[in-house]
């Protein structure tokens, strides 16, 4: 058992990878297929291989994703907001150390999360229980806050209004009926094409890549964004709408400003540390708050005590193996970009970006692309936090819980 167990955890392994690094390619997905074809694998594998194939592929994801947004501008849901501070290092020659912050975040994180599952599981239902009604208040509350932070009358206007944008347009997609992969195209255009636009328009080159395993960051701001991302990353696990995106707005407003280093630490924890104790949500409340996590739902029905020790078993052993895997990986994507011009890359991203979303969601998705774009513009010409864009995900959450 245990041998099947390791060898369904590679194999999720090398499905995270595939997942990670491909634009547009999510563990939804696979999970979808997965549980399309359970009947048919269980004749070869358990029940619990499944959920580990599953939760492994998930967290191997966490760590890869952010390779993509960094160096391709071509981020998902989890890794938008962490596409400018990593983008602004890259520029800098220090593409590997904005990966190995995100990987430091996602380690450590979920190292300090698991530690606190047992204290999650006693707690849970309780937060849940009296949280739930308060919690499109407490996201208005932060969105209010990030805009007055903004220094000026008009940069408060034009923040409002960039969140008021993205707000409305993440409403008309999220309720487009029939349209797959409704989030590629709306935040590849905020956050991914919008920005490889203005690179190419100030004449950007990427420099040489330095690898370095020294990366100097003050203690506690270490131990603020490694907070924030397990508090956040946790908090958000156990409502429905909330994801990393919103945990992250959440924990960088609630710890204060925070550097670009630390933000990346935030950013890589905030994912990882929402899977892991997504599994707690499922095991306390019964709920299931991502694809992964439902899937394993649909496969197994039920989630007792040990199983969940197992999946953190497993969680743990996989977010050792691929912290070395994405660094590894890191080095290799660097080599490769090392040998291209960054204007023909940036073209080229867009290229594949504007392919690939026609693929998933024909002319529909292309027009989404076009206005996502031209609103992701927008901040940098006004000079405002691109974060405000995220009104794309705040806007509707904050809705379906107020109304």
């Amino acid at each position: 058992m245990f041998l099947e167990f390791l060898i369904a955890a590679l194999l999720g392994i090398m499905a995270g990878i595939f997942t990670g690094l491909i634009p547009g390619m999510h563990i939804n997905l696979v999970s979808i297929l997965l549980v399309s074809s359970s009947a048919y694998l269980l004749n070869f594998v358990s029940l619990p291989s499944l959920g580990v194939f599953i939760i492994s592929m998930a967290i191997a994801h966490t760590f890869l994703n952010v390779l993509p947004a960094i160096f391709l501008g071509a981020p998902d849901a989890d890794t938008a907001l962490g596409v400018l501070p990593g983008h602004k290092l890259l520029l800098k020659g220090m593409g590997y150390e904005a990966v190995k912050l995100t990987v430091i975040g996602s380690l450590f994180s979920l190292i300090l999360a698991v530690s606190l599952i047992p204290l999650l599981i006693i707690i849970v239902p309780k937060i849940y229980q009296n949280l739930q009604p308060h919690i499109g208040w407490i996201l208005l509350v932060v969105v209010i806050y990030m805009m007055l932070v903004e220094k000026g009358l008009d940069k408060k206007f034009w923040a409002f209004t960039v969140f008021l944008m993205a707000g409305i347009l993440g409403i008309l997609v999220l309720t487009m009926p029939n349209l797959k992969q409704p989030l590629f195209p709306m935040l590849s255009g905020l956050f991914g094409i919008s920005m490889l636009i203005v690179s190419l328009s100030n004449k950007v080159e990427i420099p040489k890549q330095r690898i370095t395993d020294t990366i100097k960051i003050p203690k506690f701001e270490n131990v603020r964004a490694l907070i924030a991302a397990t508090f956040s990353g946790s908090f958000v696990s156990f409502f429905p709408g909330l994801g990393p995106a919103q945990a992250a707005i959440l924990g960088s407003q609630i710890m204060g400003r925070l550097s670009t280093y630390a933000f990346l630490i935030l950013i890589g924890g905030i994912d990882t540390v929402n899977m892991a104790v997504s599994l707690v949500s499922l095991y306390a409340i019964d709920k299931a708050r991502n694809g992964a996590v439902l899937a394993i739902r649909e496969i197994l029905t039920t989630i007792d005590i040990n199983t969940l020790i197992l999946f953190l078993a497993i969680i743990l052993l996989v977010g050792g193996i691929v912290t070395f895997l994405t660094l590894y990986l890191t080095k290799f994507v660097i080599k490769l970009i090392g040998r291209v011009n960054y204007s023909m890359l940036a073209l080229a991203v867009i290229v594949l970006i504007t392919i690939l979303v026609f693929y998933f969601s024909s002319w529909l998705g292309l027009l989404i692309l076009i206005v996502s774009t031209g609103i992701g513009i927008i901040p940098n010409i006004v000079n405002v936090k691109r974060s405000h864009s995220m009104g794309c995900l705040m806007l509707p959450v904050i809705l379906f819980f107020v109304l």
